[in-house]
C-alpha cells in the first residue's frame, strides 16, 4: 500500500513562514481534531489582523450530531491550536465567540468566532506547540496496562478528569461498545458514516476528509470488490460484519478514560470543551500516549437516549452539567495522520 501522500501533505509544515502571521497559525490550526474529520472550518481574512470563522453547513453531521454540538467542539480545538501556533511567532489572539449571537438549536451562517491577532513581545511560547504535527487520533487496540498516575495527572491537570478504576471501567467499557454498536446498526446513523468513508489510498487522496479506511488488507479487498461503500452499508455483508467487529474491539480496549464536563451546554461551553480536549491530547502526545474519543454515548439522537443518561450518571454529572467529551487513553502502535484539505481550501 502506498502512503496517501496528497491527503497527509498538510502535516508536513514548510519551514518557510508565511509573511502573514494569521496564515502561519492557521496552517497548524487545520490539523486540529474534529468529528468525523469533516474539517468544517470556513476562514475569512479581514483587514490585516482579523479572522472570521464560520461553519461550512454542508459538513455538519445531522444524524449523529443533530444539534451541532460536536461540530462546535471541533471549532474549539481549531481555535486553541491557532492560539498555540500564534504564540510561537510572538502573537496573541483575542477571541470573541459568536459575535453575532449563539445559533440554536443548530449552527447557521453567523460567525463562530472572531480572532484578532496582535503582536505581544511578552507572550510565552506554549510547550505543546511541538506536539501539534505529531498529534493523531489513534483507533488501534490499546495496551491493557494503564498510563501511570503521573502521566494521567499531567494530561488532566488543566483539562478534565481521568480514571483507571476497574469498577468504573467495567461499566464504561460495555457502554462504549454498546453505543458504537447502536450507531452502526442504526441505518441512518451508519449511513452518515459510510458516506464519509474514504476506502483506500486513492479515495483518501481524492477527498482528504472523512474517515480513512486503509491498509494492505483493505486495498486488496477493495481491488476485488469485496469492500466498497455499498457493502459497508449492508448489514448482511462480510464487510459490514468485519467493520462492526473492528470498531467493537476498538471501543472495548480501554485501559483508562479521560472526560470533560462543563457547567451547562452553551455554545461557548462547547468551544471551551474543544480547547480543553485538544490540550489534553497534545499533552498526551508529548508523553507518548494515544487518545481516541468514545463519542457515541454522548450523541443526542433518540436511539442513544438511555446510554446518554447512563454515561452522565456514571461520570458524576449533576443538574445541568454536560459531559462534552469522553475518550480512552493509553499506549498503542503509531497511527498515520488523518487526511487534511490544504489551508487554501478553507479560505473564503
Amino acid at each position: 500500500m502506498r502512503t496517501p501522500t496528497t491527503a497527509i501533505a498538510p502535516w508536513t509544515i514548510d519551514p518557510r513562514r508565511p509573511t502573514d502571521p494569521r496564515l502561519d497559525a492557521l496552517r497548524y490550526a487545520i490539523l486540529a481534531p474534529n468529528p468525523h474529520n469533516r474539517q468544517p472550518w470556513l476562514i475569512e481574512l479581514v483587514g490585516t489582523d482579523r479572522v472570521l470563522l464560520r461553519c461550512d453547513l454542508d459538513k455538519r453531521l445531522p444524524e449523529t450530531d443533530p444539534f451541532d454540538r460536536q461540530i462546535t467542539i471541533g471549532f474549539g480545538t481549531f481555535i486553541e491550536v491557532a492560539r498555540i501556533a500564534a504564540a510561537e511567532r510572538g502573537y496573541a489572539i483575542d477571541v470573541t465567540a459568536f459575535p453575532a449571537g449563539e445559533p440554536l438549536p443548530r449552527l447557521d451562517a453567523r460567525p463562530i468566532a472572531e480572532l484578532v491577532f496582535r503582536r505581544d513581545a511578552g507572550i510565552a511560547r506554549d510547550p505543546l506547540f511541538s506536539a501539534i504535527t505529531h498529534r493523531h487520533t489513534n483507533r488501534a487496540l490499546y495496551d491493557s496496562a494503564p498510563p501511570s498516575p503521573a502521566q494521567l495527572n499531567a494530561v488532566a491537570r488543566d483539562t478534565g478528569l481521568t480514571n483507571t478504576d476497574p469498577a468504573l471501567l467495567a461499566q464504561i467499557t460495555p457502554l462504549a461498545v454498546r453505543a458504537m454498536t447502536i450507531e452502526t446498526v442504526t441505518p441512518r446513523t451508519h449511513g452518515e458514516t459510510v458516506r464519509l468513508m474514504r476506502i483506500g489510498t486513492a479515495e483518501m487522496d481524492a477527498n482528504p476528509d472523512g474517515l480513512p479506511i486503509g491498509g494492505p488488507g483493505v486495498e486488496a479487498l477493495s481491488a476485488v470488490g469485496m469492500i466498497d461503500h455499498e457493502t459497508m452499508a449492508d448489514p448482511s455483508s462480510s464487510a459490514f460484519k468485519m467493520g462492526l467487529d473492528v470498531v467493537q474491539k476498538s471501543c472495548g480496549s480501554i485501559p483508562a478514560i479521560i472526560w470533560i464536563t462543563t457547567p451547562g451546554n452553551s455554545r461557548a461551553k462547547q468551544l471551551e470543551a474543544g480547547r480543553r480536549y485538544v490540550r489534553a491530547q497534545l499533552r498526551a502526545t508529548t508523553l507518548g500516549l494515544a487518545m481516541h474519543p468514545l463519542s457515541q454515548a454522548l450523541q443526542e439522537y433518540p436511539e442513544m437516549a438511555a446510554d446518554f443518561d447512563l454515561v452522565h450518571r456514571l461520570l458524576g454529572a449533576q443538574g445541568t452539567e454536560r459531559v462534552q467529551m469522553l475518550a480512552r487513553i493509553g499506549t498503542a502502535p503509531p497511527s498515520l495522520p488523518a487526511p487534511r484539505w490544504p489551508l487554501e481550501k478553507h479560505l473564503v
